[in-house]
């Protein structure tokens, strides 16, 4: 659960974003006073047996490290060496750590994983699979009291999107949006960025936007962890399924380190303390997903490059 004081930075920072009335304007939220062991992306490069995990912000910064520096102990123990966190605070700003080989590896969005493979040949090692499934949906949310059935009903209302890369949080409404022949400045009257998906979730339920697009799977991690604040929202359109987001290597990683973080991963599920950890990620187990899971993303992002909607 993200602290009071956390959830306090977060709302002032959505709300003076709110007030400015941008297109597109970017939250800001300090968390440089959290504790954590986690490095901030321009720090200093690491000793040569660090291994560096870079985790894209779908959610904020905080639930995110508690979650993820259990995960990241038990790989240093399994690899007999340190793996350290690094704070990407944009999905575009992990991709480029990837690229540049300054992270060995990240868990990345849907979008950029697939932005990254046409960029650089970025690589899959492992997905989660939730429920069964290595899949999940875009939800559609609006305010409790918002009367509206479906994005079509939105018109005029005010919108946040999570990440500019992002797949459930801006590609996916881009999508819809352009089938309705239609875009965000055409058709809302105000949107903004707020670079996570919880934050989304926030500025919907504390009236901030009338409506988000939002990670199902973050929507179902947040009405366990914080019910108080998604018994605010209602889910007025579900879209998808589209493939899971990935962990992924760059192209050029040596590969016996590449085959032994993906086996790690792949092995989770059958040992005691993996498992524990999968419990606290709200994750069965890491697995290779066939690629062909993530065909319905590059649909959309194909016809948003024909109509000159996205790079």
């Amino acid at each position: 659960m993200v602290p009071h004081r956390l959830q306090g930075l977060v709302l002032v920072a959505v709300m003076a974003l709110a007030v400015a009335g941008c297109g597109g304007g970017t939250v800001q939220v300090d968390f440089s006073r959290s504790e954590s062991t986690v490095q901030p992306a321009t720090a200093s490069a690491p000793r040569a047996d660090v291994v560096r995990m870079a985790i894209g912000s779908m959610l904020s910064s905080q639930p995110t490290l508690a979650q993820y520096e259990q995960l990241a102990d038990y790989l240093g123990g399994k690899l007999g060496r340190p793996v350290q966190l690094v704070e990407g605070k944009t999905y575009g700003e992990v991709n480029n750590l990837v690229e540049s080989g300054d992270v060995t590896l990240a868990y990345v969005c849907t979008n950029p994983y697939l932005q990254g493979r046409q960029d650089f040949g970025m690589e899959m090692l492992a997905a989660p699979e939730v429920h069964g499934e290595t899949s999940y949906y875009s939800l559609l949310i609006v305010g409790r009291d918002v009367n509206a059935r479906s994005l079509a009903d939105l018109r005029g209302g005010t919108f946040a999107f999570s990440d500019p890369l992002s797949n459930s949080g801006r590609l996916v409404p881009l999508y819809y949006l352009a089938r309705l022949g239609q875009t965000p400045d055409s058709f809302f009257s105000r949107t903004i960025f707020t670079y996570s998906h919880d934050k989304s979730i926030r500025a919907v339920a504390d009236g901030i936007v009338q409506a988000a697009a939002v990670d199902s799977m973050v929507f179902d991690y947040m009405r366990v962890a914080e019910p108080g604040v998604t018994d605010k929202v209602k889910v007025i359109e579900r879209w998808g399924p589209f493939g899971v987001s990935p962990f992924v290597v760059n192209p050029r990683l040596d590969p016996t380190l590449k085959a032994k973080l993906q086996q790690i991963l792949l092995d989770m599920d059958e040992d005691p303390q993996g498992k524990a950890v999968l419990q606290r990620l709200m994750v069965d187990r890491y697995v290779v997903p066939d690629d062909h899971t993530y065909d319905s993303v590059r649909v959309m992002r194909a016809y948003l490059r024909e109509h000159g909607l996205v790079p």
